[in-house]
């Protein structure tokens, strides 16, 4: 079994970069342990299907991100660039989309990103005049945001325990961040929404549930599929003694609509990104002959009332 969709946001795969992003570890007031320790170079983990809770999806995929935060950003950092909002691996582009509101509405308002990584969304945010606050589980993902820079604040928390006030934010976001590696989504949509404001809107995009069902692959035999889109057993990672080291977690289309109203919030968009022609790009499972095919992002907008 190889890594579902959603292994990180828009894809990961090893580098072929030989000198490391980050050459000085201690960066600031951020540590964390070396990047190389368990990384891709690694034994690969045994890939299963089994349950795994809350606590140990955090403690895995927090030292998953630490391990790999580094390749990651060395793979895709240019189709991010440094200060780019980017929906998916479709290239959607938030200045087009829209979907926080027109860039010109954003000044001054104060606005959290969840599973921040470098913090590329929040930085395009500072630009437009916005207020925002970037937040990762991983520590050595925020080394990354310090590296390009930035002067909003960095946050290292788990998504399900958000370290703010009721009503803090006027806008929060997430591009394939948190949610799909989660355990209880619904804590996380009820955390979100605490800390919004009434009137206040919770975008997040994740893979499409739908390629759950399908092999995680580019090519045609990702065509075919090859599961249950019913089964809702998280894919695990784990090593010889059985830790988990990854975790991910499906929810179905109506799993995903369900949580939202769980959490008293109200969608008011479900957006499916078709792949454009310009993008010629291939992003772990994602590609022009699948995008133009099947659906490889969803993105739900929400609001709180």
């Amino acid at each position: 079994m190889t890594r579902s969709e959603a292994v990180a946001p828009l894809g990961l795969r090893k580098s072929t970069t030989r000198e490391p992003i980050i050459q000085e570890r201690d960066v600031h007031e951020i540590s964390t342990a070396p990047a190389t320790a368990g990384s891709l170079d690694a034994d690969e983990p045994e890939a299963t299907r089994r349950e795994a809770g809350v606590a140990e999806s955090s403690r895995a995929n927090r030292g998953w991100w630490d391990r790999n935060a580094d390749d990651y950003q060395v793979e895709h950092g240019t189709f991010l660039g440094d200060d780019r909002f980017v929906w998916g691996p479709e290239g959607l582009d938030e200045i087009e989309a829209e979907l926080l509101g027109p860039p010109e509405e954003l000044k001054g308002k104060d606005v959290l990103e969840i599973g921040a990584g470098a913090a590329q969304c929040s930085r395009w945010l500072a630009a437009q005049g916005a207020r925002p606050v970037a937040l990762d589980l991983s520590h050595r993902q925020l080394q990354h945001a310090l590296r390009i820079g930035g002067s909003f604040p960095l946050v290292c928390a788990d998504a399900g325990d958000l370290p703010f006030a009721d009503a803090s934010f006027d806008l929060a976001c997430s591009a394939y961040g948190a949610l799909p590696f989660v355990a209880d989504p619904v804590r996380v949509l009820r955390e979100v929404r605490r800390v919004l404001r009434p009137g206040g809107r919770f975008v997040f995009s994740v893979t499409h549930p739908i390629r759950w069902a399908f092999p995680d692959e580019p090519g045609p035999e990702g065509l075919s599929v090859s599961a249950s889109y019913f089964d809702r057993t998280p894919y695990v990672e784990q090593d010889e003694e059985g830790r988990a080291v990854y975790v991910e977690h499906h929810r179905t289309i109506g799993d995903r609509v369900r949580d939202i109203v769980a959490a008293d919030l109200r969608l008011v968009d479900l957006v499916e990104p078709e792949w454009p022609a310009w993008n010629s790009s291939e992003w772990g499972g994602w590609s022009p002959l699948r995008g133009n095919l099947i659906p490889g992002t969803a993105i739900f907008v929400c609001a709180r009332d």
